[in-house]
């Protein structure tokens, strides 16, 4: 049953939209100069459930999946029946990820992998020294075409990260800046899961599982080996959180119950949409491969699934779905009740990397002060801001930025945020309205890139000075 669809709308001004392509039934993008009304939209379905067995086939070849069995010996309309496994084989049941897909052609059939340009993509994580310092940087600047044609894969910058994907153990935190769609290529990732964040831009997605539409406010994973095509609309930003050796899964509730957080409900699964085609001009296949990337040329679209089942899949999510839960009498809950999706490390109770978000929402401890308290840790916490104005620090992080505060930096609210908590009367207010702040949390201690800390230019070299107005209450005599 599909129970969600997005709309997809585009002004006149970007002289492009969807369209059905009334021969074959496809949705394709177009260039259209005559386009004379306000937008134009296309519907995409989606099945709902987080981790579920799903089934999909395109509804121009009913019948199109195997009745009974996952590999005949001849498949319905003379497709391919191949398996893509997320997980070991021997994996218990429920970690166990695979889907089947049925395609016009395997996904074996090109020319040998290329070295490629990975520009500011890498995984190198002693280019420059360490650097324990609270950093902070200003939103990354956007290429501006024409004059410079950037796509999603050409605009993905290494920010930080650890460990190794040849070891599959390990994270990267990069920002993708882009102002083209891809053209007749698209990526898959060797070493491990996309979760991305687009900050400012629609993404329009299309996998070999079908279409996904990913807005500002939406997140969406791409798993390890899935074949996917950005397409964007305009300048386009945001970020990504890439883990090595774990998927992304629900955290665990324990008291909360079996209500609360993310629900399993509103995760989307795209559905399944293929198009027949042949590229005489050659397609690229992409991929990243222990840190670098590879090319490799076909005749054909890779998007070519008629129909697949299986429980690995992209999806994404709207954080507006997200169930908070906040203190309603004094102090604090940590910030690990606002998790949305969690990569588990081999240590219980520790994770590789959590992805968590500060939603709008009531404030009505009594007695508190309420914003962010002071902290030292020992996981490494980035931050980015889709969004409106962290309640931390309203001025300086922006929207589009990022900040960074290392394993056991000291951090916390700026001496203007201070004074106007500690004197605020105590009323319930709505902390974080029109705001959604995120951040990227590891056990790892993170290394910054050279892109990072030099090359970008985007580097607040002043970040520390918020702090510096912080002055001291202490009284011997008053309590």
């Amino acid at each position: 049953m599909y129970l969600c669809v997005s709309i997809l709308r585009l002004n006149k001004e970007e002289t492009k939209f969807l369209y059905e392509k009334s021969c074959e039934g496809q949705f394709m993008l177009q260039e259209e100069e005559r386009m004379h009304k306000s937008c134009a939209s296309v519907r995409l379905k989606y099945m709902s459930g987080f981790g579920n067995e799903h089934v999909s086939e395109d509804p121009r070849c009913p019948g199109a999946l195997p009745e009974g069995q996952n590999n005949p010996q001849v498949c319905p309309y003379g497709l391919y029946a191949e398996q893509l496994s997320g997980s070991a084989f021997t994996c218990p049941r429920p970690t166990n990820k695979r889907s089947w897909l049925y395609r016009i052609l395997p996904s074996v059939c090109h020319k040998p992998f290329e070295p490629l340009n990975e520009g500011h993509l890498t995984h190198n994580w002693d280019e420059v020294e360490p650097d324990p310092n609270q950093l902070r940087w200003k939103p990354f600047e956007i290429p501006k075409a024409p004059q410079n044609k950037v796509d999603f894969v050409s605009g993905l910058h290494t920010l930080c990260g650890a460990g190794e994907p040849r070891g599959r153990n390990g994270i990267a935190i990069h920002i993708f800046v882009c102002n083209t769609s891809m053209l007749n290529r698209c990526l898959y990732n060797s070493d491990g899961d996309f979760l991305i964040v687009p900050q400012q831009g629609k993404l329009l997605i299309t996998t070999e599982f079908g279409k996904m539409l990913v807005e500002p406010n939406e997140i969406c994973v791409i798993q390890q080996g899935m074949r996917f095509n950005v397409e964007v609309f305009g300048e386009t930003r945001g970020y990504i959180l890439e883990v090595y050796g774990a998927h992304f899964e629900l955290p665990d509730l324990g008291p909360i119950g079996a209500n609360g957080l993310a629900n399993p409900r509103d995760f989307l699964v795209p559905v399944a949409w293929y198009e027949d085609c042949q590229v005489p001009g050659g397609y690229t296949v992409i991929s990243k491969y222990q840190g670098k990337l590879f090319a490799a040329q076909q005749d054909f679209s890779p998007f070519n699934v008629v129909a697949w089942h299986g429980n690995y899949t992209p999806y994404k999510y709207h954080l507006e779905k997200f169930m908070v839960i906040n203190s309603v009498a004094f102090d604090h809950a940590d910030p690990s009740i606002f998790t949305v999706l969690t990569a588990k490390s081999t240590r219980l109770g520790v994770a590789l990397a959590d992805f968590v978000i500060f939603p709008p929402r009531w404030g009505v401890a009594n007695n508190t002060f309420r914003p962010p308290y002071y902290h030292r840790n020992c996981m490494s916490e980035f931050m980015g801001l889709i969004k409106g104005h962290y309640e931390a620090k309203e001025e300086g992080f922006q929207p589009g930025g990022a900040s960074l505060h290392s394993m056991m930096t000291p951090h916390g609210p700026d001496a203007e945020c201070f004074e106007k908590a500690s004197k605020a009367k105590l009323e319930p207010e709505r902390v974080a309205e029109g705001t959604m702040a995120f951040m990227f949390e590891s056990s790892l201690s993170l290394a910054i890139t050279k892109w990072g800390l030099q090359t970008s230019k985007h580097l607040d070299k002043n970040y520390y000075k918020c702090w510096e107005p912080l002055k001291s209450h202490f009284n011997s005599k008053r309590k």
